[in-house]
């Protein structure tokens, strides 16, 4: 990838971690933010020692996959699934009605 180039020839790349010296970052700090978004982590070096690491902050609460998990866990020790109640379904209805607008993205460019 030509922008790989652009960061420096220091890169060295594993899985998805990738070290680099604080001008390599200062080069091309779009690029770098723009890998970080996609899943990597960098690791800034100085003197081959660590110094920062850039990541994507942890979201709060559970990933799906986990929630899904624990669903199925909870079904096979009940026996079957649990049925949210008329209360429930109403209550779902309206937090959804209540948030109709369109996401403001903006923030996120």
């Amino acid at each position: 990838m030509a922008a790989d180039a652009a960061v420096g020839a220091g890169i060295i790349e594993e899985m998805a971690q990738v070290q680099m010296t604080e001008a390599e970052l200062a080069r091309d700090l779009h690029e770098v933010l723009a890998r970080v978004r996609q899943g990597e982590e960098v690791v800034v070096e100085e003197d081959n020692r660590p110094v920062a690491v850039i990541s994507t902050p942890a979201r709060p609460g559970r990933p799906i996959g986990e929630c899904i998990a624990i669903a199925k866990a909870h079904e096979a020790k009940l026996g079957s699934a649990p049925i949210p109640d008329e209360e429930f379904a109403a209550d779902v209805e309206a937090a959804i009605e209540a948030h109709r607008e369109p996401l403001d993205t903006s923030l996120w460019d």
